[in-house]
């Protein structure tokens, strides 16, 4: 089956120009999801990864699937507000303003290896600020995982200048 396929592009969503790529109609389609899975896992089987990290929302999805494969504890990185233990926080910059991103403080033991999954990479904004946050709670960076890259907005570099190892399954041209 080709992914691709699977992910509903909406044109001018958000706003005009932008064609928002819709992994939804890929998550209900079982054989497309365990595909998916199954691909985002591959990189990875063999390595002793700790941990998967999962971006709010749509990558607690794919990163509990991908953790249950690796036999890997899953971590939650959420929106500010939302997680109700102590926190580490890590704020980045959006289009219109200032986002942040939380984890427990107990959710990372010192030297854990950890996979960051996540549905897209578009500038790389959000997966930077998850690296940063994983960081600081004492994680090292196994990688990062995502369904869907947007190469022209360069996200996916900016992760590998980083030193971080980037794998995705589809791209799109344009966005």
């Amino acid at each position: 089956m080709e992914l691709k396929d699977a992910i509903r592009t909406i044109p001018d969503f958000p706003k005009p120009g932008i064609m928002f790529r819709d992994v939804t109609t890929l998550m209900g389609n079982p054989r497309a999801f365990r595909q998916a899975v199954d691909e985002l896992v591959q990189p990875y089987a063999g390595q002793k990864i700790d941990k998967v990290a999962g971006v709010e929302a749509r990558g607690f999805i794919l990163g509990g699937a991908v953790a249950h494969q690796l036999s890997a504890g899953f971590v939650p990185l959420r929106k500010k507000g939302k997680l109700p233990h102590s926190v580490i926080t890590e704020s980045y910059d959006l289009e219109y303003g200032v986002d942040s991103l939380e984890i427990h403080t107990d959710a990372i033991s010192p030297g854990d290896r950890v996979l960051l999954v996540d549905d897209l990479i578009a500038t790389g904004g959000t997966a930077m600020a998850a690296i940063k946050l994983l960081r600081k709670a004492g994680a090292k960076i196994a990688g990062a995982a995502f369904l869907v890259c947007l190469p022209e907005l360069q996200g996916d570099s900016r992760l590998a200048a980083q030193g971080i190892e980037v794998s995705y399954l589809v791209w799109f041209a344009g966005h």
